[in-house]
């Protein structure tokens, strides 16, 4: 199986530990972005931007709100987004079981 049939968006290292921590939530349930930002020790800034390629590959969806007063953001993995990682964890075991 070549490397090339290893979804492109999930791939990259910052984003495949973004989406294999959503996809340990609850279908429907969503993080934080501070909270996420804490268990994957990213900078506001790189999260952001991982999560923009993510979004744009409806991979997952940010609702941004407010506790009180305070803006809040949520994020969550979309079925979509979930359907891509089990796709991704596939071809990689087939992947790394061809090569032993």
């Amino acid at each position: 199986m070549p490397d090339d049939d290893l979804d492109p968006v999930i791939h990259a290292p910052a984003r495949l530990r973004v989406v294999a921590t959503l996809v340990g939530l609850g279908r429907g349930d969503s993080i934080s972005f501070p909270r996420l930002q804490q268990l994957l020790d990213m900078t506001a800034g790189n999260l952001s931007t991982h999560l923009r390629k993510l979004e744009e590959a409806e991979y997952v969806t940010i609702t941004k709100t407010f506790e009180g007063r305070q803006p809040a953001t949520f994020v969550a993995l979309t079925e979509t987004g979930r359907g891509a990682f089990e796709r991704y964890s596939r071809r990689l075991r087939a992947l790394l079981g061809d090569a032993s």
